[in-house]
């Protein structure tokens, strides 16, 4: 199976408390159709069945976008919904068991904190990194210092694998955090959070795009 190129421009991260009762599956479609091309379900409350069900149900409705569904940490939800790969954490299933367990063809991502983590996650099979928090946010506590601008430009001359920045992006710093090194702008609160989730989106696409 080969394995998708991913966009990851406008990466949506989901939270069912923030979508509220738009709910996560329509979230996830409307920012969508606004421009995000990567959907990493984060439901770290969901028992294991309710988690593969709505995975199932998102992935039935973004059928036919070309948007990637990614599972944040749970493998096997992944494995039994049929998603496009995982995106795991520092104390998550190792990177290598997880390709292992998906395969060669699935999206395998891999959160970092520090340089560190970075230098030693080089001779891993991970498609990207999520570099995690740029900015302190209250939807990312579990996390080490926030790198800030410079210390992701740091990574970025430390690496060539892309980088997905998470915490605290929005339009008005999505510029300068590409700028800074990213590749994918990694969003919760600025799209689960939004009165028009496809707005959003569009206005974190016109910013990514306008870096460029």
């Amino acid at each position: 199976m080969t394995r998708p190129a991913p966009d990851y421009s406008v990466y949506l991260v989901t939270d069912a408390a923030q979508c509220g009762a738009r709910g996560v599956a329509e979230t996830a479609r409307l920012a969508v159709a606004g421009g995000a091309r990567v959907v990493q379900l984060r439901e770290k409350t969901l028992g294991t069945r309710a988690f593969v069900a709505l995975a199932r149900e998102v992935l039935a409705v973004l059928r036919g976008s070309g948007a990637l569904v990614l599972i944040n940490d749970r493998v096997d939800v992944a494995l039994a919904a049929g998603a496009h790969g995982v995106h795991v954490g520092q104390g998550d299933m190792h990177p290598d068991d997880a390709r292992r367990l998906l395969g060669p063809g699935a999206i395998v991502g891999l959160s970092v904190e520090t340089m560190a983590q970075a230098g030693a996650a080089e001779g891993l099979d991970v498609d990207y990194y999520g570099v995690s928090p740029v900015f302190a946010t209250p939807t990312k506590t579990d996390t080490g210092p926030a790198w800030g601008l410079e210390g992701l430009a740091r990574l970025r001359a430390a690496t060539a694998r892309p980088l997905v920045a998470i915490g605290g992006i929005g339009p008005a710093n999505a510029a300068d955090v590409l700028r800074a090194g990213a590749d994918g702008l990694a969003v919760v609160s600025a799209i689960c959070r939004a009165p028009d989730p496809r707005r959003a989106a569009t206005d974190l696409r016109t910013a990514a795009d306008a870096a460029r």
